[in-house]
């Protein structure tokens, strides 16, 4: 399949502005607050759950729903693309604010995963300290977008339903990784989900995706593929 094919023209720059957009809301503001500003807001249910270290995996996997979630919704329509990743950009606006007036940040617990899942989970304590802009997650805000996206995906045919509740799976998985992992708590799955929907919603309200449809611009001819 022709890269063409397997990601329009249209969706490349939208795709791209989001990734860059993402990389930039959680790196740029951890540049910018300093270790004081955090606060702990952990509940006694967080600190009940055991740490399951084969819940690793679905975490990291949460990365290949994201890209390949996107892209089939990006591939949907042009309406659908600009319309879902405007609103992820919306989405991300407020993450990025809340990031620096209310960061957040926990304690982890000791890691004493054994196996390849330890080993992986070791890792990504190590590229993933200090645990910081846990409020809202970006995993589970990412993960929840890609289910909500799924809905009305009519270019799997008779398996487009499907598809819609492997997604809706595969999310509630990653927010129970993003517990069982001691990566977040609870507030910050509900936090992901609400910014998430606020996003779509002003969206929608502000007519976003005219701004994105505009990059299609930027393609001499985009509008022939």
């Amino acid at each position: 399949m022709k890269l063409k094919t397997l990601i329009p023209k249209y969706t490349r720059i939208p795709l791209l502005i989001v990734l860059a957009f993402n990389l930039f809301t959680y790196y740029g503001t951890m540049l910018i607050n300093t270790p004081e500003r955090y606060h702990l807001i952990s509940t006694a249910f967080d600190d009940s759950l055991p740490l399951v270290p084969a819940f690793i995996f679905i975490y990291v996997l949460a990365f290949v729903q994201w890209g390949v979630g996107f892209i089939i919704i990006a591939r949907e329509s042009r309406e659908r693309c600009y319309r879902v990743l405007s609103g992820e950009l919306i989405a991300k606006l407020i993450a990025f604010c809340i990031f620096l007036i209310y960061p957040t940040t926990m304690e982890r617990v000791a890691n004493n995963g054994t196996g390849l899942a330890g080993f992986v989970l070791g890792i990504i304590y190590t590229l993933d300290t200090p645990a910081v802009n846990l409020f809202p997650s970006l995993h589970c805000l990412e993960s929840w977008l890609c289910f909500r996206g799924a809905i009305g995906i009519r270019q799997f045919g008779k398996w487009s339903k499907g598809y819609v509740w492997f997604q809706l799976v595969f999310t509630l998985l990653v927010f129970a990784a993003t517990l069982l992992t001691k990566q977040h708590v609870w507030p910050d799955i509900l936090g992901g989900v609400a910014v998430a929907e606020l996003g779509q919603l002003l969206s929608r309200l502000t007519h976003a995706d005219r701004l994105m449809a505009k990059t299609e611009k930027l393609h001499k001819g985009s509008i022939h593929e």
